[in-house]
């Protein structure tokens, strides 16, 4: 049921030179909803939780470590499809992961269940609003506006 549209979009956004928007738009959105069932479930004590007592690290590392290679990758083989196409799908994952301890970077400790946390949610929900917005508009628009905000006068 749901197949056949999203495969009618995912070949547009193909041919329209926008799959990597697209790719990067719904691993963004799968990663965090991945990560979040994960750590409600380790809170539940339901799958054990990495810790070795010594230090814990947070998802954000593994993020920032795929935010790095995903902005190399990207900017420095940005011509060939595969490898642009590899990027968007690690800057997604990389970014959910981040993002998701945001309230970490924000107030400098481990809020993730106090109350200050719910800024990360805030700040994924906010991503994910402008990720769609700008896969949809570049739709709508053909990225006119990106064109002439960049062209040479």
């Amino acid at each position: 049921m749901i197949r056949a549209p999203l495969l009618n979009i995912v070949q547009k956004a193909k041919k329209n030179g926008r799959l990597s928007q697209l790719i990067i738009l719904i691993t963004f959105l799968a990663t965090f909803i991945v990560i979040r069932t994960i750590t409600h479930l380790q809170k539940a004590h339901l799958i054990p939780n990495q810790n070795s007592g010594v230090f814990h690290i947070h998802h954000m590392v593994p993020g920032i470590i795929l935010l790095i290679i995903s902005g190399y990758l990207g900017l420095s083989f940005w011509n060939n499809n595969k490898v642009r196409l590899t990027s968007s799908l690690l800057f997604g994952i990389g970014a959910a992961l981040t993002l998701d301890e945001f309230a970490l970077w924000l107030f400098l400790s481990n809020v993730y269940w106090a109350k200050q946390g719910r800024d990360s949610i805030d700040v994924v929900v906010i991503t994910i609003i402008f990720l769609t917005l700008a896969f949809l508009l570049s739709e709508l628009d053909n990225h006119q506006f990106i064109k002439r905000l960049f062209r040479k006068r």
